[in-house]
């Protein structure tokens, strides 16, 4: 999801830095992408970060790929918003059945996360619907390696650098393999596309395997999502349409006002 997380610069996770550093050059092309390496493992160490994250950085490759759709991806939003109609029907066509299978598939699930969380069912249900089809479309990209060439790039640096550092620490803490740290091409990772800072502060372990796992575990999934939600002042059973309090939660889970109207839409018709 390209959403508020990934629009607003933000400082490196509370945690994850020991004191200041100087910061990894940035670059406009693949030129000096390694130094840039050299030098963000020199942040990551005195962050923390052990072996496994480290090793994780290092067999990265820049992506010209990933920046160039970087460039374009700001044109798309602009076209949503001038055809709402448009971008609703293409996000949520063929949905509703799907989504009503999975409320009743899941109803234990989603009782448990409701009552916890104060999250309705049908707006998770909806974002992890939209977001990924439940699941079926998460993305083949390698999450540090789209990460590492994104911080490398100079134009969204700040943003994208303490979503790298996470990554190495979802890695690292062993929440997810590096072999299955795979997703969309800006970073998103698992079922609802939590951007990496974003999933080291509001990832739930809600199955209790020890491990937050937005990739693979529903419950950890849903929780997570409603937390997210939660943390940024859901108010339970409250309305969630526009010029509501809730509706405004949904800008802090997508920048875009078409996907808010989206999100709200969809899941009152549920």
């Amino acid at each position: 999801m390209i959403s508020k997380k990934s629009l607003i610069v933000g400082a490196i996770l509370a945690g994850l830095t020991s004191g200041p550093v100087l910061a990894a050059s940035c670059s406009n092309s693949g030129k000096g992408f390694a130094a840039f390496k050299r030098d963000f493992a020199k942040e990551a160490k005195a962050a923390g970060i052990g072996k496994r994250g480290l090793a994780a950085l290092a067999s990265t490759k820049y992506s010209s790929g990933v920046i160039k759709y970087d460039r374009r991806v700001n044109r798309s939003f602009k076209r949503a918003k001038s055809n709402f109609n448009k971008f609703y029907a293409k996000k949520t066509r063929g949905l509703k059945r799907p989504t009503l299978s999975k409320l009743k598939r899941h109803r234990r699930l989603f009782d448990q996360v409701e009552r916890k969380y104060g999250v309705q069912r049908e707006v998770l249900a909806t974002i992890w619907g939209m977001e990924t089809a439940f699941g079926g479309f998460t993305g083949k990209h390698d999450i540090v390696t789209s990460l590492a060439s994104l911080t490398h790039d100079c134009r969204r640096s700040d943003f994208f650098r303490p979503n790298l550092m996470a990554a190495l620490k979802i890695i690292d803490k062993g929440w997810i393999s590096r072999e299955r740290m795979r997703g969309a091409r800006h970073g998103e990772i698992g079922q609802t596309q939590f951007m990496a800072k974003n999933y080291v502060r509001f990832g739930v372990d809600f199955d209790g395997n020890g491990r937050r796992d937005l990739i693979r575990s529903v419950p950890d999934v849903l929780a997570s999502t409603a937390n997210y939600l939660r943390s940024y002042g859901w108010q339970a059973g409250q309305s969630y349409q526009p010029g509501t309090h809730n509706f405004s939660v949904l800008h802090e889970w997508n920048a875009s006002s078409a996907y808010q109207r989206a999100i709200a839409k969809f899941a009152g018709s549920l």
